[in-house]
């Protein structure tokens, strides 16, 4: 006897699984372990996280809607530029409103929202969905790969800024007798949350996945 998991055609899923796809089976940042560079450095708090998710998701329907409207005219030979400068463009506009509308968490935020430009879940869904997919669908898709990053940045933000300054979204939670875990704001304390965390969610993923038994 097998045991054997098997994925829905994606003709076959719904918009529905389209979308939630991105938030469990293929998590961005806990199953696929992608964008790790502004996973690390921005989750010090939970505005952080929000603020980088939305950017990111921002670039990554635009860029998915754009490169799957003209993919039967972008020469194969260079579609990896096209969706570069596509994708840098509104990277671009993302970049200029932060600084413009919420100048406090551009500057939180630093320079990885530039980097987003090169973060693999932005040309990887480009590249492995848009350009194979119609535009709704392929929306669809960013969308949420776009929600499962943002949530996964506001989760590991929140535990972060819990233990390592005693707050959430700048409320203090505890009384004068809590003693902050500042190692939870330094990298290394990014790490051990991101493991644990990640741990978790796979653990959780494993049990409440679907098994095809054969014979």
């Amino acid at each position: 006897m097998a045991v054997t998991m098997e994925a829905a055609p994606a003709k076959s899923r719904s918009i529905t699984a389209e979308f939630m796809k991105g938030l469990v089976r293929e998590n961005p940042v806990f199953v696929q372990v992608l964008g790790m560079c502004p996973t690390l450095a921005v989750t010090t708090s939970v505005a952080n996280g929000i603020g980088m998710g939305l950017a990111t998701t921002f670039v990554l329907v635009f860029s998915a809607l754009i490169a799957s409207v003209i993919k039967r005219i972008v020469p194969n030979e260079v579609r990896i530029p096209i969706y570069a400068v596509i994708i840098a463009t509104f990277v671009t506009i993302a970049d200029l409103v932060l600084k413009a509308y919420f100048p406090p968490l551009s500057a939180s935020l630093g320079p990885y929202v530039p980097l987003i430009v090169v973060n693999c879940i932005i040309m990887g869904r480009v590249e492995a969905f848009a350009t194979r997919n119609a535009p709704g669908i392929s929306v669809v898709d960013a969308l949420g790969m776009g929600a499962g990053f943002t949530v996964s940045l506001m989760v590991l933000g929140a535990v972060r800024e819990i233990l390592g300054n005693g707050s959430i979204l700048g409320f203090a939670l505890f009384g004068d007798g809590f003693t902050p875990m500042l190692v939870m704001i330094l990298p290394p304390g990014a790490f051990l949350t991101l493991g644990i965390l990640m741990a978790i969610f796979n653990a959780l993923k494993a049990n409440r996945e679907p098994v095809l038994i054969r014979t």
